[in-house]
């Protein structure tokens, strides 16, 4: 069906409200139309994610009655009865709103529910799927996208977010839903008087935050010496506020300091356009208040408290925000020496890190003598891994992490988890404070000991249908056109995610790749530097990441520059293919 198409049935339904109908024919722009309707809003292994508004493009109440009616057949289909779902939301604007649309569905179809009271973080949802053995779980979180996205994270009964072959499962049953008549839905009152809508709030939120500070690793120094730390810490606007803060009350650290202008959730962050721990300018309040406080550690957490950005003094007394990489290798070695200091290492340890993500981790793993596994982007895929060691028994999970500021620890949670990672790395940046030693000089020991691993991500922005034909155009051309060197550096090895194959140039062989299927090409350089292309699943981009090995920060720096070049050099040249 063509997009006007789409549009004027949208236009003359008997089930749009009329405000709905009054924004749709105000639209002047033939692209915009296009834009909201040449497609529906795609469900993949995170779910919906898109801009708020009208279309079939758009996040809204319809697509999410749809996107849940689907689901809900789905469940019916796989489970017959006795079936329960789980629903959080955070702080973005219409996140109550399509978290009741959700609820409002799944009640219809029979399905109970569990809904929050109010706003909490996605790993205290992937939690509760599993406290309460729901059978799926729901987010709605656009988790670090800029204000006016919204989305709809769909999880297992593992706590996990779905994977590719349960997220197409699900798919095929929500293509199925055609018109908006056959979207059930229930009034939420009448839900909650048939039992169908339970509210829940404290009692699940006690049993996690228990079960967050049993990983607590150096019990006696934190116990001794937890109020010794200052702590600056914004939630950004977001969901982490109240669990955050909770925990590390509760522990012993007393001495933390919230930004106030960030402290209350609001959908608009109206402090930061792009509310990402990733991005300095997140902190630019806070380090305004480090001049007067001096804290020992600042960082932040995203709106749906999964992701965590943290800023430490350098040498020269300079505040840096921390890579995603930097924090997820002092985490892991961290982790795993205190762990076999204290003789509380398994011999079967495994740490899941994605490919995209710091080598260094692999390097630390091996000290460690701790298995190092490699999965696809995602932190649906370390949370996939956690549950095949735990049905067969083999490894045990010890931390998990992916670039892009997820990490995890412990097994009761099936995604990443920034509640856990702040209180481990109080915890980490403590231990270091009583050996005389700041967080930013435990990061040059590694650097030192394993190599000054330096990594980046370009992002290219490629809107509309368009950009995603751009995209396909360039990631095909990179697979079937490019030449085999970058400059002076040959490529070594080519990794095709899409046809499960790696190429070893050199030795001219192949073997398969033990990983589901992703349109995702990774290329390693003889010097050990390597980059991978990929299209981002939740955002209209194309995503570059970028690696070196330098011996020092200087050399690691300069590497960069020049190997970047060569990449986005040939990136253009596929992009404009």
């Amino acid at each position: 069906m063509e997009y006007k198409e789409k549009y004027n049935l949208w236009v003359n339904s008997e089930f749009l409200d009329e405000d709905s109908k009054i924004e749709l024919k105000k639209l002047q722009n033939e692209k915009e139309i296009e834009d909201r309707f040449y497609k529906d809003l795609e469900f993949g292994t995170g779910g919906l994610r898109g801009i708020i508004g009208v279309g079939t493009n758009r996040m809204n109440i319809y697509t999410v009655g749809k996107t849940t009616e689907g689901l809900s057949q789905y469940l019916i289909n796989k489970y017959k009865s006795d079936i329960s779902v789980s629903i959080a939301y955070d702080s973005r604007i219409m996140s109550k709103e399509f978290a009741e649309a959700a609820a409002s569905t799944l009640c219809a179809n029979g399905i109970k529910v569990y809904l929050f009271e109010s706003l909490r973080p996605t790993p205290i949802l992937s939690y509760t799927v599993r406290h309460l053995k729901s059978k799926a779980g729901i987010v709605i979180t656009a988790s670090h996208n800029p204000k006016e996205y919204n989305g709809y994270k769909v999880y297992g009964e593992d706590g996990g977010q779905v994977t590719d072959n349960n997220a197409k499962e699900i798919f095929s049953f929500i293509e199925g839903i055609n018109d908006f008549d056959k979207v059930k839905t229930m009034n939420l009152e009448e839900a909650k008087q048939s039992g169908l809508l339970v509210i829940i709030g404290e009692e699940v939120d006690k049993e996690y935050i228990d079960r967050v500070k049993a990983l607590t690793i150096r019990k006696e120094l934190v116990d001794k010496c937890a109020n010794d730390l200052k702590i600056i810490y914004t939630p950004i606007h977001g969901a982490g506020n109240i669990p955050v803060r909770r925990v590390l009350k509760e522990l012993g650290y007393n001495n933390v300091t919230v930004v106030k202008e960030q402290e209350q959730p609001d959908g608009y962050f109206p402090t930061a356009a792009y509310p990402n721990p990733e991005d300095p300018k997140v902190f630019t309040i806070a380090l305004d208040m480090a001049k007067k406080i001096e804290p020992d550690i600042i960082f932040g957490t995203d709106p749906d408290c999964d992701r965590i950005g943290i800023v430490v003094k350098d040498s020269s007394g300079e505040y840096r925000v921390l890579t995603g990489n930097q924090t997820g290798a002092l985490l892991t070695h961290y982790i795993l020496s205190s762990l076999k200091e204290k003789n509380k290492l398994p011999k079967n340890a495994a740490v899941i890190k994605t490919i995209v993500t710091t080598e260094m981790a692999a390097d630390i793993a091996k000290e460690y003598g701790v298995n190092l596994i490699d999965v696809l982007t995602g932190f649906k895929y370390i949370g996939e891994k956690i549950g095949e060691f735990e049905k067969k028994g083999d490894q045990k999970y010890i931390f998990g992490f992916e670039e892009s500021y997820g990490y995890l620890a412990g097994d009761f949670v099936r995604d990443k988890d920034a509640v856990i990672a702040s209180m481990l790395i109080c915890e980490m940046t403590l231990y270091y404070k009583s050996k005389g030693m700041s967080l930013y000089e435990a990061l040059m020991n590694l650097y030192n000991k394993y190599g000054f691993y330096k990594e980046t991500l370009v992002s290219l922005e490629l809107k509309g249908k368009e950009g995603q034909e751009k995209i396909e155009k360039a990631l095909q051309y990179l697979r079937h056109s490019m030449s085999y060197s970058l400059g002076e550096v040959k490529i070594v090895k080519k990794m095709d995610y899409k046809i499960s194959v790696e190429k070893d140039l050199v030795n001219i062989n192949e073997k398969i790749i033990q990983l589901p299927k992703s349109n995702v090409l990774k290329f390693i350089m003889e010097d050990d530097s390597c980059f991978v292309v990929r299209p981002s699943g939740t955002e209209p981009k194309m995503k570059v990441y970028l690696s070196v090995i330098g011996n020092s920060i200087k050399d690691s720096e300069e590497k960069m520059e020049l190997f970047k070049k060569n990449v986005m050099e040939v990136i253009d040249e596929a992009c404009n293919c």
